[in-house]
């Protein structure tokens, strides 16, 4: 198994794991689907495409900056009803989304499928986004060594910090035995199908506060 790292860093962020209607909510670091979205994106697959060999791939994701929740509000004309008919009234919608985060995320599976990932995300067939359209990266997310031979919790914890900081960075990994359960991996992104996967939360030291 191999593992490749991605850089998310942008202005705005937003990853909605359990948005309904007005409420668009964001989790505080990347969802699995968000991130499977991204790199479809990249590959050029659209949203009824097979994704199951990119679901079946482990993620883990370090905070190198956790950011800030924001939120705002947006409206919406021409909303339909419940009867079937058109409001005349426009519909107000609370939007969350995290703001200066960067993060890395990696991705542990076979060598083959991550390296054309590495490949698609350097030459994407589409525009990425960080779970909004309106949210582009700005810095690429590949990153020139970011296709490495270890595993995802090695890697993650060794890789140079992507910005400056103190203390410990929040680390959440997918594992089967993990406290919490996350309802974030696609099933098909048509028809908005979704599986639940388990991941556990710990802390990390600073790559580059090791040894100091």
């Amino acid at each position: 198994m191999a593992t490749l790292l991605l850089r998310f860093q942008a202005p705005l962020q937003s990853w909605g794991i359990s948005s309904l209607f007005t409420e668009r909510d964001t989790a505080r670091e990347p969802s699995k689907s968000g991130v499977i979205g991204l790199l479809c994106a990249a590959l050029g697959r659209g949203r009824s495409a097979d994704v199951s060999d990119l679901a079946s791939l482990r993620m883990g994701v370090r905070v190198d900056r956790e950011g800030s929740l924001e939120m705002d509000f947006q409206t919406s004309a021409d909303v339909f009803t419940a009867d079937g008919k058109i409001s005349k009234n426009a519909v107000v919608s609370r939007r969350y989304y995290l703001a200066d985060a960067v993060f890395l995320v990696g991705l542990e599976g076979p060598l083959e499928i991550l390296t054309s990932l590495d490949q698609a995300v350097r030459h994407p067939e589409w525009q990425l986004y960080l779970g909004r359209k309106a949210f582009p990266p700005s810095l690429p997310v590949w990153l020139p060594d970011g296709l490495r031979q270890g595993g995802l919790e090695d890697e993650l914890q060794a890789y140079p910090a992507l910005v400056e900081g103190k203390g410990k960075m929040r680390l959440i990994l997918e594992d089967e035995e993990g406290q919490f359960q996350r309802r974030d991996v696609p099933l098909n992104f048509a028809r908005r199908a979704f599986a639940a996967r388990s991941i556990r939360m710990e802390f990390c030291s600073r790559p580059d506060e090791k040894g100091a």
